[in-house]
This record gives structure tokens, sequence and C-alpha cells, in this order.
């Protein structure tokens, strides 16, 4: 595996597109691409796409001289890492596919299948800014919130490929409405989404988060309210995931991170104040931006490769 000709087929599928690379044992990558998932064709043209682009980027290293040994897949939703089926996916439309065994046989290599945001904390963890850190908290905050626990280098997956869901703990009972059903949910008051979305409800007006974070610093009434209404949720989640995990080193992705010091000098203050006899974990910006998905998929390849020669 050190071969400086050896390269994992990596891929982050998305929504909206695939981020894709071709990736060297030591985490750099010599090869990206970006193709649209099109998921409004349906789940099987879906996957007959991620097939396509996989297949495509084995060759791609091929002809470039470069020999692939191994494939890795990160999809949104449910994931049973251990079978390798994507479960479920509301984003997709996955239901039970059978993704890994499919990219086995599709490209004769070995083959692993993640989850989208534990991938992502899992190349934080070991490649970004929890690197050296042991004990890791990601948490990617954008559309939604989710989160991964990663100990030693390694991301919990839970019983039923469901761990990390952090977005669903219940901060504001009787709170707003989540995507899930319930009420008050972190992910329905703290995510990007959820930002804009309540700042259009009480001004009228079409609003990102982001522009809500430019507002609040420049003092508009409404748009502080919004955004202390949000730091402090994600702070009551952030404590709560402090007492279950007790890590270093939380490390925040997605969207509503590069709001920067707007973000972090006050959710640091807050979350400071709901600790006691918890240690404080560092608070960290993540390093890898939206390669990280796709550089933790190559990571779950190179993983299934030491497996596989145990």
């Amino acid at each position: 595996m050190s071969g400086g000709d050896e390269v994992v087929v990596a891929l982050d599928v998305g929504g909206t597109g695939m981020k894709c690379a071709l990736v060297r044992p030591d985490g750099t990558t010599v090869h990206t691409e970006r193709h649209d998932t099109g998921a409004q064709r349906g789940p099987e043209a879906v996957v007959g796409t991620i097939l396509d682009v996989a297949e495509g980027l084995a060759g791609k290293a091929r002809a470039d001289g470069r020999a692939p040994v191994a494939c890795g897949i990160a999809v949104p939703g449910v994931v049973d890492e251990a079978r390798g089926v994507a479960v479920w996916s509301a984003n997709v439309g996955f239901r039970d596919v059978p993704l890994r065994e499919l990219a086995r046989t599709r490209l004769g290599l070995p083959a692993a299948l993640g989850h989208d945001v534990r991938a992502g904390g899992l190349a934080e963890a070991r490649l970004g800014a929890g690197r050296d850190a042991g004990h890791v908290l990601f948490v990617a905050i954008g559309t939604g919130i989710a989160a991964a626990h990663v100990v030693d280098g390694s991301a919990a997956t839970g019983a039923h490929g469901a761990a990390g869901e952090i977005g669903h703990i219940l901060v504001r009972p009787g709170g707003p409405r989540c995507g899930c059903g319930r009420t008050g949910c972190l992910e329905a008051v703290s995510s990007a989404s959820a930002i804009g979305r309540r700042y259009a409800e009480l001004s009228g007006a079409p609003t990102t988060a982001a522009q809500v974070a430019e507002r609040a610093a420049a003092g508009e009434p409404l748009a502080v309210e919004v955004w202390q209404d949000a730091v402090e949720a994600l702070a009551d989640g952030l404590a709560t995931g402090q007492a279950l995990y007790d890590v270093s080193t939380v490390v925040l992705g997605g969207g509503l991170a590069q709001a920067g010091a707007r973000l972090f000098d006050p959710l640091r203050a807050a979350l400071r104040e709901r600790l006691t006899f918890h240690r404080e974990p560092r608070l960290v910006a993540a390093d890898l931006g939206d390669e990280a998905g796709c550089l933790g998929a190559a990571l779950l390849a190179l993983d299934t490769l030491v497996k596989e020669s145990r």
C-alpha cells in the first residue's frame, strides 16, 4: 500500500452533486472530478451514475500509469457500513441498495461504503483539524446538522447505522417543527436553513444564514435575536454531546462554520457557561472544506485494504 503509483477511487455522493477523486495511500489527491447526482431521475439511475463514475476514475488511473487498488463511496442517510448497504436516504432515494457489492463487482476491486458525515469526520480527525486529538466530535452544520464521533481514527456507526444524529437532540420543546416530524430539534433551530427560514418568517424577506450573520455583526436587532437564539441552541446541543462523548476536540464544518469568529466566539462563551464538571473541548473550524467526505471515503477504502490483508 505504500507504492507511489497506487491510488484509491473515492466518491462523496450528495443530493445535488458528487465529489470524486483519486487519492494516494498517504491522503494526497492526484485527480478530482465533480458530477451531478441527478437525484430527480430516481435511485436506480443514481446508482448507475455512481458506478459509471467510479469505473471511469479507475480507468483514468490506469491511463495515467497508476494502479487503482480499492474504491470508497460515502452517501447520505442511514448506512449499514458492516453490510455495505445504503439503507435509506431522503436526498437520493436509496432503499436498501447494496452499493459496496455493486461497486466491488463493477470495478473488480475491494470496496467500502460509508456515511457522508462520518466519512467527513474521519478525514478531519485523521488529516484535518482534529488530527492527533484522539477523541473528536465532528459536527456538520448546513441544511441539516449531523455529527461523527471519532475515537483513535475510527468513527462509531451505531447498532443500526444511524449514530451521530446530533441534529435531532431536543433543545427547544415545543419549538419549530423539524423535518423528522418532531418539534424543537437542534436542526430545526440552529442549522443554516433554519436560521435563514426563521429570519424570513419574522422579516418577510428571503435571507440566508450568512446574511443573518452579517446583519447581526452590524447590530441589526432582528438578526441579533435570530443569530443569538441559534448559537444558544447550538451550545445546548454541543453541551449534551460533550456530556455523552467527553471529546478533546469539537470540529465544526459545513456552511455555517464559514461565519468564523461571528459563530465561534459567542459559541465558545455559551458552551463554557453550560459546562460544570465536564472538560471544555477545543472548538475549531474544519480544515478540509467540502473535500472532507471524499477524503473520508478514500480512508474507508484504505482501511478495507488493511483488513483484507490480515
